[in-house]
């Protein structure tokens, strides 16, 4: 399709220079640029520079908006904005997101920073683009709402009508508009569905017409403050065929040439591309501002949840293919660590001259992992609402560089923790460091591999992919219960051992779970070894069967309890849990003041409307409220104690239900985490959801993050359906009174609401049998075995003031902002696969002098590109994100290890195995230096600032 689209604008607006044309994703214009030869790509540079063809966004992808974090919004924007740099040296200024289902001001503050000064918009709920068309407020300022000045305002402009396509693009009568959609010429594939096709223009008709088409110009520009019109000609698959070129174009320029020859008319009439638009636009706004005020209004929020018409809100896609949604947010936290990782051993790789890592394809496969990412982005793919055979090509590119990173990170590893670099050449590496998950296919669930124990030691390296010290409990499967671990100094570890588990009820006779504490340095590694032991002294869990039996003890003290009266509880120095005798919680106990609070999980059900239209991938149109998971007998649960971490699993036919406390002093102490393993494979129309209810007496305001960058408040109201209360949750939502705050932490994108007080509820899975109508043509029934893992986070307040409430701003603690950072990057084990007596490694890499200020998070360290095709510069991307918190929430006590600087941080007290050569500003996505752009020695981040500095190390 590409191609044909491509070859044909090449021809075409050669023809005539008065013929403009705009394309957005690169992923598709870098397919067809690999195919073409010179004298192509120099006629395609031209129509660049003499402004008839126009790059806008210039992203990897058109993202979708409500799922994607913001590291891969960001990622995907450099992936694009570098391949135009390096190939047409181009730098888009115009964003342009037509078909993402709401907008996000997320998406509005990355491409400010990336120097972007104008935006369009268009799907938004038809309601709201009803009241701005009233009150001439499609065009604004988008400013963010924890913006006290204006500094992160940009242009945006709303489309006014229903859809981008040329019948709902010229003016409000889409029966018109049709008319003028010249590829539905009769005799062609398809026409105007309102019964009036289009006529070819000629002499004896271009009055008509042309007075037709220019009064619905008229109409759609009274929405607007200004005397300049935009009205967009194009559609999905568009421009492939030569003839639909001629069409378009010749009939068009006749209407424009009549209408320009005709003053009375009072118009001037061309082609454009988008910054054509936004260059008149402000020519204008400059010629009439009064006292240098611009004539357009400041807005700021969000434009989720989506509705195009009736009660059709697009709310179910944001949980649709839950199983990629997780995917996708394992593949960002091990493209993040690659990333880091890569450029800390390409340094020592270049200072040492070890040629064997110089000279590998690590590269290559990390760009290549960059972009299975950004694929992954678009509206139609994070989404789920792509063909089933679509989606798998997703998730196997995703599943491909999974396995890519796996290794980049062990190798990268493996020369950081080496003795002698040197002797990194020598190694064959089918036998060293290995990553411990390891997936089977593009669909299938991780598992832990076995590490296989002898007498001889062998090396397990942990790595840290945070920018905090972090003490962590570290669990590793292994073959032996005499298994023992020790520091690299050879100082035995503590460690708690516990049952792997084949099926519900039966232990596995050949592995064991190992666990203990790590402490570890920032973005550092550190070492153990491990091996088979007699004297090793593990602490063996022990575990309360109810409601079922477990004959095979193996080595374990296991209880089997038919049925008790007694309530389950699990308790650390924080936090004592209580569950019913089904195994779900019920109650936190705060330790510290002995204070009781509800905090009851349940699962429950949504079906679809016996309406004609029913829920599908995009829109979420259930049959009333949802009704409570039932089960006639109680469920098996198992309960394990042990010394770094208790849990209580309840297995229900549809979920598997694992609550989880750490016993450690650290964050991970903090909070509870859940882990559910849902299987919705053979149901109907059917959603499943877990609600969390309390006793926060929330009403009906909640809290949900955007992209994990940003809290957005809302309200739930009663007056519309349930599915417009269903909004995105990308990493957070929570709901407070004056006393408390309870947070659900989440590691997957999906759908959230608040629909009681003091509830939280977020649908699972969806499993829908038919279409809803908006394009793709097939239900959701390829659902898989799904892992969803949260945290429940209960905080108290300290000194709320009720005018603060009222605020359209929101932050979270700093304890819950590391607890999601934690949830986000967890640390990664390796095992040297077979022990190599011959190899040597120091005991940590510790690349930080110390631990970033709590409120600052390494976004990205991604080595920057050279000119050379596959290769890579001596420079690398830092992204930095300083996190707006509110410090109203104690921080005492709860295990943080730093400390905040009102963002500053020096730069050489920042690395201590590197020093920094030189460390200059720039815009986000490396497209644009800043005026004054030169090496500088400290770094100064305003809260809620993303900002990007091209580094280099020696």
């Amino acid at each position: 399709m590409t191609q044909y689209i491509f070859n044909n604008m090449v021809i075409k607006l050669k023809e005539d220079s008065r013929r403009k044309f705009m394309w957005s994703e690169i992923s598709y214009l870098s397919k067809w640029w690999d195919t073409i030869d010179k004298p192509k790509k120099d006629a395609v540079k031209s129509l660049l520079q003499n402004g008839q063809f126009e790059i806008v966004t210039g992203g990897w992808v058109m993202p979708d908006e409500a799922a994607p974090h913001y590291f891969a919004l960001i990622d995907q924007l450099i992936e694009g904005h570098q391949w135009l740099e390096k190939n047409l040296g181009v730098k888009p200024r115009s964003g342009w997101s037509i078909d993402p289902f709401g907008h996000s001001p997320t998406m509005a503050y990355l491409l400010k920073r990336a120097g972007f000064s104008h935006m369009l918009i268009q799907r938004v709920h038809y309601a709201v683009k009803k009241h701005f068309a009233l009150h001439k407020t499609l065009e604004f300022f988008w400013r963010q709402n924890w913006d006290l000045g204006s500094g992160t305002d940009i242009f945006c402009h709303m489309m006014p009508f229903y859809s981008y396509d040329i019948p709902h693009t010229c003016g409000p009568d889409p029966k018109i508009c049709c008319q003028f959609d010249f590829k539905r010429l009769p005799g062609g594939r398809f026409g105007c569905p309102w019964g009036v096709p289009p006529e070819t223009i000629h002499l004896g008709n271009v009055q008509k017409r042309a007075e037709m088409l220019l009064d619905q110009y008229r109409k759609k520009s009274k929405l607007f403050r200004t005397t300049v019109v935009l009205a967009p000609l194009g559609d999905d698959f568009r421009y492939c065929e030569r003839i639909e070129w001629d069409h378009q174009y010749k009939n068009y320029q006749l209407l424009f040439d009549y209408m320009n020859s005709h003053p009375e008319y009072n118009v001037k009439i061309q082609f454009g591309t988008l910054s054509d638009y936004f260059d008149a636009l402000d020519k204008e706004d400059v010629t009439i501002r009064k006292n240098s005020q611009s004539m357009f209004p400041v807005l700021s929020g969000d434009f989720f949840t989506y509705a195009d018409r009736d009660d059709h809100y697009w709310s179910g896609y944001f949980t649709s293919r839950p199983f990629y949604k997780r995917m996708d947010r394992i593949l960002e936290s091990h493209l993040r660590a690659a990333e880091i990782l890569y450029y800390f051993a390409l340094k020592q790789a270049q200072k040492y001259k070890i040629s064997k890592f110089l000279s590998s394809s690590h590269y290559m496969a990390l760009t290549e992992a960059r972009r299975n990412l950004g694929l992954f982005q678009h509206h139609d793919a994070i989404t789920g609402t792509a063909k089933d055979w679509v989606v798998v090509d997703y998730g196997t590119r995703l599943f491909h560089s999974l396995t890519n990173l796996k290794k980049i990170i062990g190798y990268s590893a493996l020369l950081l923790i080496l003795k002698d670099k040197n002797s990194y050449n020598s190694y064959s590496f089918d036998n060293l460091l290995d990553m411990d998950l390891k997936q089977n296919s593009q669909g299938s669930l991780p598992q832990k591999t076995v590490i296989m124990l002898s007498a001889e030691p062998r090396y397990l390296v942990v790595c840290n992919p945070s920018e905090q010290d972090r003490i962590s409990v570290v669990s590793v499967y292994v073959s032996s219960p005499t298994a023992q671990v020790s520091s690299a100094s050879g100082k035995p570890v503590e460690i708690q051992m516990g049952a792997v588990w084949n099926t519900a009820s039966t232990i596995s006779q050949t592995a064991y779970e190992i666990s203990f504490l790590v402490q570890m340095p920032p973005l550092g590694l550190k070492v153990y070894r491990i091996l088979e032991s007699a004297s090793s002294d593990p602490h063996l869990a022990e575990y309360v069967l109810h409601n079922g039996n477990v004959k095979d003890k193996g080595i374990f003290n296991m209880k089997n309890v038919k049925s008790t009266e007694e309530d389950i509880t699990l308790e650390n120095s924080f936090v004592k849990l209580r569950f019913d005798q089904s195994g779900l919680l019920e109650e936190m106990i705060n330790k510290e003041d002995s204070k009781h609070h509800e905090v009851k999980v349940q699962f429950s059900w949504y079906g679809t409307t016996s309406k004609k239209d029913k829920s599908g991938a995009y829109l979420f149109l259930p049959d009333g409220e949802a009704k409570p998971y039932v089960y006639t007998t109680l469920p098996f649960v198992r309960v394990q104690r042990g010394r770094f971490y208790s849990d209580v699993t309840c297995f229900l036919e549809h979920v598997t239900h694992r609550v989880r406390l750490y016993n450690i002093q650290g964050i991970d102490g903090q909070s509870v985490e859940v882990s559910n393993i849902v299987d919705i494979r053979k149901e109907h129309n059917r959603e499943i959801a877990m609600r969390i209810s309390s006793s926060i007496n929330s009403q009906n305001k909640f809290y949900t993050d955007l992209n994990g960058y940003q809290i957005q408040p809302r309200m739930t109201m009663s007056k519309l359906p349930l599915q417009a209360n269903v909004y995105p949750m990308t990493t957070m939502a929570y709901i407070q009174d004056t006393k408390h705050r309870l947070t659900l932490l989440s590691a997957q994108s999906l759908g959230v609401s608040s629909l009681k007080s003091g509830q939280i509820e977020v649908i699972m899975d969806r499993r829908l049998m038919q279409d809803d109508n908006r394009g793709l043509e097939q239900g959701v029934h390829d659902n898989k075995v799904t892992a969803n893992l949260f945290r429940i986070l209960l905080e108290k307040r300290s000194v709320v003031n009720m005018e603060e409430e009222k605020k359209s701003v929101s932050y979270p603690s700093l304890v819950s902002h590391i607890t999601s950072s934690f949830l986000n990057h967890p640390v990664f084990t390796m095992t040297e696969k077979i022990p190599v007596p011959t190899l040597q490694l120091l005991g940590e890499f510790s690349p930080l002098l110390s631990s970033l200020p709590c409120d600052i998070h390494l976004v990205n360290l991604r080595t920057i590109q050279s000119k050379v095709d596959g290769k890579h510069s001596d420079e690398a991307a830092l992204i930095l994100h300083r996190k707006g918190f509110d410090c109203r929430f104690s921080s005492r006590d709860t295990g943080l290890l730093c400390s905040t600087t009102q963002g500053k941080i020096l730069v050489q007290k920042l690395f201590s195995m590197f020093t920094v050569a030189n460390l200059i500003p720039s815009s986000l996505s490396l497209m644009h230096s800043p005026p004054d752009a030169r090496n500088i020695s400290e770094i100064n981040l305003s809260p809620m600032e993303i900002s990007t500095f091209r580094i280099q190390l020696r």
